[in-house]
């Protein structure tokens, strides 16, 4: 019987510790294939390479995985992957593990996130994974048995087409995470500035920063799960429609 074929990716380049743990982790379940980016690509969202070249390379890491390095973002991995590097369609891809938080509105920024949505408009089963965490030293091996009972979930439960899932994981020991929780994303914003600068030369520059407003008390939002300490859960779809709107928009301009 075939193994599962399971493409992995994410935003923080291929050697980042959340995504060679995720391999890793990966590597017990189905046959692994790696596409990611040579070099940091956070906060890159959706974004393709159209107006420059890709470059591509199979490098050696250990493990039974193949692994292939890319000039490009996370996305631009998945199209990649599914174009010229596997025989056939995977399984499932899998994308993270992300060093920060994916949750709420953070969801419209990521690249991890968006290479799962990717794989989600190819008709593809999709995953992204994050840990509330920004350091390169994080513990990512404490939600192990989570991540792979959710993939496992995942493979024998497939889900509807278009959907895929954003899993955002809390910063605690593993006897501390109390399960996962499916949730809706939060109500919450990015209270943005840009504070002005003068570097050396005398030369005016920029620096964007600010704040994250949660506005969502609601128990079924996942920043409220995670700082309960539950790992949130949220089935994200690629179709932007309002459909709720629909009706009234079209008695306003039809």
């Amino acid at each position: 019987m075939q193994r599962h074929l399971i493409l992995v990716t994410n935003d923080d380049g291929i050697t980042a510790p959340g995504v060679r743990n995720l391999v890793n982790f990966m590597n017990e379940i189905g046959e692994v294939v790696v596409v990611a980016p040579n070099s940091p690509q956070s906060g890159k969202g959706h974004a393709i390479t159209i107006n420059s070249t890709l470059t591509f390379e199979e490098i050696n890491l250990e493990g039974p995985q193949k692994d292939y390095s890319l000039s490009g973002t996370p996305v631009d991995c998945v199209k990649f992957a599914l174009d010229k590097i596997l025989t056939r369609k995977p399984d499932l891809v899998v994308s993270g593990i992300n060093h920060g938080a994916n949750s709420s509105i953070n969801v419209i920024y990521s690249g991890t996130m968006s290479a799962a949505v990717e794989a989600g408009v190819e008709g593809l089963q999709a995953i992204g994974f994050s840990l509330l965490d920004f350091s390169w030293d994080a513990d990512f091996t404490q939600a192990k048995s989570h991540i792979q009972e959710i993939v496992k979930k995942v493979l024998k439960n497939p889900m509807p087409k278009g959907v895929v899932l954003n899993v955002n994981i809390p910063k605690l020991a593993k006897d501390e995470i109390k399960g996962i929780r499916v949730c809706k994303q939060a109500d919450a914003k990015w209270e943005e500035s840009f504070d002005q600068r003068v570097n050396p030369h005398g030369k005016t520059y920029f620096w964007l920063s600010g704040y994250f407003n949660n506005m969502d008390t609601s128990p079924d939002a996942d920043e409220v799960a995670l700082s309960e300490g539950y790992i949130s859960v949220v089935p994200v779809k690629f179709d932007l429609t309002a459909y709720e709107y629909m009706h009234d928009l079209k008695g306003i301009l039809e």
